[in-house]
């Protein structure tokens, strides 16, 4: 993480995290999740000395809005983009693979309608141009007669639940001086000083943790429901308008989250079953699940798949994950949904 310096600042910012303590942030790549929901919710040095730092909701919590509408009717076209990761010449990439932007970044796609399934933070530097490109596209696409759909993975709602072991320097730097966030502020005491401003722009009731509260955990546009990690047949009981609603009032600073929901094995985000070549039974599953949604289909991200977009269970699940960011060496690639017919679109 620390072999690129940005001049004096990033290497100071280096010697910061790895005096923190490594395995807390980006240096750290051995640990698959959140150890649990209290840990993920404290720094590092918080939890050595088990001291009660969870992330708390900011002290003036931002005005609810309106609950995000989990079902869309289906387009003419419709293109799903996988995990990000702070890559953001593999996120320009990926949105001319779709058709959605010129090479100056302007939305062409006319009424296309495109859905990213979350993890555009963590493990690259150039998280504050993709978030920023994706929120003007979002606009320019929206004028247009089209839409760009961002969802929120395991890596947004960790940054949120103060787990930042993924956070490259430059990651910290980019929001180190954040408007709207108060460095003196009591909940980062812990915290590094140059890390502060990172990690209050993402906490709860943080000016981006409610921009990432006007984003759905799960969206089905027409027969297609997406999600980051998976949706199984509890989730559907519980609610996909509760799911998200929950999600959203947390990164608001207006209430808290299940663990289930944050760091579970089996939370929306997380869950794995359907992208590790599954076996009968837990396609059974998942014809359940889409069978309650209903959908004919599911596509998630999060599971990493380099050779490229991987499905299974007779076309039930389609895992897009393919590591396009540079920290996987990988390429971009996208899904295309026009009526039943499913596409790989690839580079040549």
């Amino acid at each position: 993480m620390c072999e690129d310096p940005r001049r004096a600042m990033r290497t100071a910012l280096c010697g910061a995290i790895l005096a923190f303590g490594a395995c807390a942030f980006a240096a750290c790549d051995s640990a698959r999740k959140p150890p649990s929901a209290q840990q993920a919710a404290r720094p590092a040095a918080a939890a050595e000395n088990n001291a009660p730092a969870a992330v708390t909701p900011a002290p003036t919590a931002a005005p609810p809005s309106a609950p995000t509408t989990t079902r869309l009717p289906a387009p003419a076209r419709l293109v799903a983009l996988g995990d990000l990761h702070g890559d953001y010449e593999a996120t320009r990439a990926a949105l001319r693979l779709a058709g959605a932007i010129d090479p100056q970044d302007k939305w062409i796609g006319k009424d296309l309608v495109v859905v990213q399934t979350g993890d555009q933070l963590d493990r690259g530097d150039g998280e504050r141009k993709i978030l920023e490109l994706l929120e003007r596209l979002q606009g320019e696409a929206r004028a247009a007669g089209g839409a760009l759909h961002v969802l929120n993975g395991n890596h947004e709602l960790m940054n949120a639940a103060g787990d930042l072991r993924y956070v490259t320097a430059g990651g910290f730097l980019d929001f180190e001086h954040e408007p709207g966030v108060d460095l003196a502020d009591p909940r980062a005491a812990r915290v590094p000083e140059p890390m502060r401003g990172r990690w209050l722009a993402f906490a709860p009731g943080g000016p981006w943790a409610r921009k990432l509260a006007t984003r759905p955990v799960v969206l089905v546009v027409g027969e297609t429901v997406f999600t980051h990690g998976g949706l199984l047949p509890q989730h559907v009981r519980r609610g996909l308008d509760t799911i998200n609603d929950e999600v959203q009032r947390w990164l608001r600073g207006d209430g808290e989250i299940s663990p289930d929901i944050l760091q579970d094995d089996e939370s929306p985000v997380w869950v794995r079953r359907y992208c590790l070549e599954p076996k009968p039974a837990e396609c059974e599953v998942l014809r359940e699940t889409l069978a309650a949604v209903p959908a004919k289909r599911l596509v998630v991200g999060h599971t990493v798949h380099k050779e490229g977009v991987f499905t299974a269970c007779d076309g039930a699940v389609w895992c897009i994950d393919v590591g396009m960011a540079a920290y996987y060496g990988g390429h971009p690639e996208a899904l295309e949904i026009v009526g039943d017919k499913v596409t790989v679109l690839r580079e040549p």
